[in-house]
């Protein structure tokens, strides 16, 4: 199983979040749940190759 880490928080009656890999790409939804099958959804779309220039974030060993 693949884990991917997100950051989420709560507005009101939305959920909004995105995933730490992909900060540019936010979604959201009406429950905590809703927007964990969103996300799962997002991050399949971004890392398909379907979309172009996708943004992401990674981490750089120096010595």
């Amino acid at each position: 199983m693949n884990k991917k880490k997100y950051v989420y928080w709560q507005d009101e009656n939305m959920w909004l979040g995105y995933l730490s890999e992909f900060p540019d790409y936010m979604t959201q939804g009406d429950s905590l749940d809703e927007l964990k099958e969103n996300l799962k959804d997002i991050y399949y779309e971004l890392s398909s190759g379907i979309i172009p220039c996708v943004r992401r974030v990674d981490e750089l060993e120096v010595a």
